[in-house]
């Protein structure tokens, strides 16, 4: 931790039973803030644009290492978007869910696919697969993309 840095509180991460501690730093709280306000998916770039708009002092590296620990705590969902790269959302749904991802601006809808985790299950069951986890994610255009794209403003 840089000289004059201080973490207020150390809090154990969910779900590891009190295992590891994360450090709740002021930079910790502006990303959360950030995230909490954010109803999209975001990139650490994009994010820490809005925080640099913002005047929060936060460098790149501590913004990947912050939502990735968010991440690995269960705090905010991550998958990949079309291009590849790792985007961040804090989701009101805390159960497995999907999502459906606009390609254009980023809009998430959270969805529930039971058909999906039925076929998740029995695929793995014929397989003598246990302990299985997925994702899925369904990328295309929203509706309000959709109607930009038939005026021919997308």
């Amino acid at each position: 931790m840089p000289l004059g840095a201080k973490a207020e509180s150390i809090t154990p991460a969910p779900g590891q039973g009190g295992g590891k501690e994360q450090r709740v730093t002021k930079q910790r709280r502006a990303v959360s803030a950030a995230l909490d306000q954010l109803d999209d998916f975001v990139s650490t770039q994009e994010l820490y644009r809005i925080l640099q708009n913002q005047g929060v002092s936060v460098s790149l590296a501590t913004a990947y290492r912050i939502l990735q620990s968010l991440a690995d705590e269960g705090l905010v969902d991550v998958l990949r978007n079309g291009d590849g790269e790792a985007v961040y959302r804090r989701c009101a749904v805390t159960g497995h869910h999907h999502h459906l991802l606009c390609r254009n601006c980023g809009k998430a809808v959270e969805v529930e696919a039971p058909a999906v985790e039925t076929w998740a299950a029995r695929t793995a069951a014929e397989h003598g697969f246990t302990e299985v986890a997925h994702t899925v994610e369904i990328f295309g255009l929203c509706p309000d993309c959709t109607g930009l794209r038939a005026a021919g403003k997308l």
